[in-house]
């Protein structure tokens, strides 16, 4: 079996196998070589600062390929401008290899208006300032939404919720100051439902009970009677309420005729006003006080003294003596009762 198996012919068919692996291994390593420039490297060039477009440029040059990484912007570097290089500048690579160039970005990075509107103001600028962006003016204009933000503006045109804007930008914000006070209420009647609507809200009014006289809610009907009515003055915000029908209002107006009486009774101003005269205070009687009694001798008259010459007088004209008189107090005179008049 050995004698067999070191038998020149075996042993030359092993050589053989043996050289033609070592063969096949020189082949391998020698295409490899050649595949990937084995032993051929060239430097990375220098393109810090430089502008992307110039970087670009010279590594094509040298035979690198190239990738280009945004960084985070920072406002002390030109846009675009090469900030870092990877691998770096002066290492010695073969041809071929990605060249990785993080460059200045041309401004912030973009980011997604918050949805802020119909909210309060002061939650709307926590929104705003937690994504990187800024308040800049706050624009009042009237609106039953008092301190709520209604309309987002940025560079002078209004932006919807979600619009990419680069970061730390300004936004200003139209925000409500609250209803206005006596204003007039427009005038709807003849117009289809769906204008009145559109001319309530633009007055910044509320649209309150819509009735179509056919049941229906066919917004093509035309207003025929509104309440209040035109010209009226009201707080915006209020309701109006709407009557409405397929005919005109000419055709309706039985109709408005009820209407007013139960929304706008007439007052009869021919009646004579009432007059409130306020009555004059009167004092309580004061307690009258008795006086005490006079004593019977100041009570009596004392009688008269007849002169001589007075009982001479007497005698001669009648022989007859003058009796003595006594004097009485005088009654006190009573007040003429008030007469009776009889009207016939």
């Amino acid at each position: 079996m050995f004698k067999s198996l070191f038998h020149w012919k075996v042993l030359l068919n092993i050589v053989l196998a043996m050289a033609f692996f070592a063969g096949l291994v020189w082949l391998t390593f020698r295409w490899l070589e050649f595949h990937t420039n084995h032993g051929e490297e060239v430097p990375v060039p220098n393109v810090m600062n430089m502008t992307v477009h110039e970087a670009i440029k010279i590594l094509d040059d040298s035979g690198l390929e190239y990738e280009v990484d945004s960084f985070k912007y920072d406002p002390k570097f030109r846009p675009f401008q090469v900030l870092a290089v990877n691998p770096n500048p002066g290492a010695n690579v073969k041809n071929g290899r990605v060249i990785t160039l993080k460059v200045n970005p041309r401004t912030w990075a973009k980011v997604a208006i918050p949805d802020i509107i119909d909210r309060y103001k002061g939650l709307a600028f926590n929104q705003l300032n937690l994504v990187g962006l800024k308040v800049g003016d706050t624009l009042y204009e009237p609106s039953i939404q008092r301190d709520a933000v209604l309309r987002i503006i940025y560079n002078g045109t209004s932006v919807k919720p979600g619009t990419q804007i680069p970061r730390f930008s300004a936004v200003d914000l139209v925000i409500g100051s609250g209803p206005l006070r006596n204003v007039s209420i427009p005038n709807v009647v003849g117009r289809t439902v769906q204008e009145a609507k559109k001319i309530i809200a633009q007055a910044l009014f509320e649209v309150g009970i819509v009735e179509h006289e056919d049941g229906g809610k066919d917004d093509s009907d035309i207003v025929y009677y509104q309440d209040p009515e035109f010209g009226s003055l009201r707080d915006q915000g209020m309701q109006i309420d709407l009557w409405a029908s397929k005919k005109t209002p000419a055709e309706l107006q039985n109709k408005i005729r009820q209407l007013d009486e139960m929304y706008r009774p007439k007052i009869d101003t021919t009646l004579a006003p009432i007059q409130y005269n306020e009555m004059p205070s009167v004092d309580p009687p004061k307690p009258q006080v008795q006086k005490p009694a006079a004593s019977v001798e100041s009570a009596t008259p004392k009688p008269k003294s007849v002169t001589p010459a007075q009982n001479s007088a007497g005698n001669n004209s009648g022989g007859t003596v003058a009796k003595q008189t006594t004097t009485t107090p005088a009654k006190p005179q009573e007040k003429p009762k008030p007469k009776k008049v009889v009207i016939e």
